[in-house]
């Protein structure tokens, strides 16, 4: 049989739609039409391929699966057992109990968003939220964006577009998703000026780029500096002091920039780890606005955030950008949420990061005896073995890179199967784990829920 004979066996849309009542009824005439527009396409190409006509029921199923993938999307929930504390691919920072509760507060209801409740006039977005990063971290004045490279170009945009931003060039970083400073500056409208070399950068190359532009159009607008979040350099390195880039910014009324990356606002010292840089310290030092992320080590929702000397807020504030970049409701209800554990002093209980972070490889390894026990069954049905190992947890996220935390692994391995196909049978069940010394190894530090975890592993896969 030719190609074209083939091809010709083929149902139409309308055959198959008239099959396909049960699917039309759950998911909509026109969602059900396009995906089995779809699926003819790919039974098309498979037959010029060589491959035999499918079924209508084939083609049909085809759909299905399609429709069931967009259905759930990039949105399935997944247990993490990576022991990544930030996961990025799996949606960096889980949020505590309260912000979900009072996301789905502000979704399901109408809010104060923008209204002043004791005046009955309108109100400013996102006080609340500002009132308490002020309050955490000693700022004159806050903002809040919807993310932190969003803040970084709202800054450059307000203090130096059209001007000249000094930076080092070992701070020329890129963030992730090849989003690169440079190119973030250029879409400020801020013209780079690089200074000093990849490994070493003194106060004095800072200063001599401000004196060669000194009388000079357009001028120097600010100082930036970048923190290198997720990457690190060691050995004949040299970088200016926070507090050196004020003074010189002083000297000359530059003001300096300070984008922090992840953003700490407690001294994660007190984990076993190296102190991240904390906007605190920044604002000491009396840099003019310091920027950070609300879904890293803060531990909220994908949030930029803002703080600084008044003025420059404001200035900020009024940037026609700053509506571009304005964070939503569910964003502001739960950033603040997660603000008040931090103001409460609870942050250690209640926020999934820092108690992930704060997590003693006892109460781990307490945890992961108890599930190895319970996913025996599994284990010996499936032709598994475990172990208990000890490991490391990593912090993730683009935050202290190199920097882990002492765990407790079990590791899953089989005399005929190999590490990655048993890591495709724990993600299709929405198990998350990594591969340690050649074996599947689940972390518990990064798991929210033991006992989901286990369900999932025993379950029949169907169910999973």
């Amino acid at each position: 049989m030719s190609v074209n004979d083939r091809l010709r066996r083929l149902p139409s849309v309308h055959e198959l739609v008239a099959q396909a009542d049960g699917l039309v009824e759950a998911e909509g005439r026109s969602r059900v039409v396009h995906a089995l527009r779809e699926a003819l396409d790919q039974a098309r190409q498979a037959i010029r391929n060589g491959d035999p006509p499918p079924s209508c029921e084939e083609i049909i199923a085809m759909a299905r699966a399609s429709l069931q993938a967009t259905s759930q999307g990039h949105f399935t929930t997944v247990v993490n057992a990576t022991g990544v504390i930030i996961h990025t691919n799996l949606g960096r920072a889980p949020l505590s109990r309260a912000a979900q509760e009072a996301m789905l507060a502000v979704a399901r209801e109408y809010s104060a968003l923008e209204f002043d409740m004791a005046t009955g006039h309108r109100g400013r977005r996102g006080e609340a939220a500002e009132r308490l990063l002020c309050q955490l971290t000693g700022a004159e004045a806050a903002l809040v964006v919807n993310n932190c490279a969003a803040a970084t170009v709202l800054m450059l945009a307000t203090a130096a577009a059209g001007k000249g931003v000094v930076i080092s060039r070992g701070q020329m970083v890129e963030i992730g998703g090849s989003f690169r400073i440079p190119e973030i500056m250029a879409q400020s409208g801020a013209h780079l000026i690089e200074v000093g070399t990849t490994n070493r950068t003194r106060l004095e190359d800072y200063e001599r780029a401000i004196r060669e532009a000194e009388g000079r159009a357009p001028g120097i607008g600010a100082i930036l500096r970048v923190h290198s979040s997720n990457f690190r350099m060691i050995g004949f390195v040299e970088e200016a002091r926070i507090e050196e880039l004020v003074r010189l910014g002083e000297r000359h009324a530059i003001p300096v920039l300070d984008d922090l990356g992840s953003g700490a606002l407690v001294d994660t010292s007190k984990f076993g780890l190296r102190r991240e840089p904390m906007p605190q310290d920044s604002l000491r030092a009396g840099a003019a606005i310091v920027a950070f992320s609300g879904d890293k080590l803060l531990g909220g929702p994908q949030a930029g955030v803002m703080v600084g000397r008044r003025t420059w807020i404001e200035r900020c504030r009024r940037h026609p950008l700053a509506r571009a970049f304005r964070a939503d409701k569910l964003t502001l209800a739960g950033l603040t949420a997660t603000l008040l554990h931090y103001a409460r002093g609870e942050a250690e209980r209640e926020v999934p990061v820092m108690r992930m972070l704060a997590m003693p490889k006892t109460v781990i390894a307490a945890r992961a005896a108890k599930v190895k026990q319970e996913i025996g069954d599994w284990l010996l049905a499936n032709g598994l073995r475990a172990e208990m190992v000890d490991g490391e947890s990593t912090v993730g996220g683009g935050s202290l890179p190199g920097e882990t935390l002492p765990t407790t692994l079990i590791t899953i391995a089989a005399d005929s199967r190999p590490p990655h196909e048993i890591l495709a049978d724990l993600r299709a069940r929405g198990v998350i784990a990594r591969i340690h010394d050649d074996r599947v190894a689940l972390d518990l530090r990064t798991v929210l829920d033991d006992a989901a975890l286990v369900q999932r592993l025993c379950a029949p896969a169907a169910s999973a």
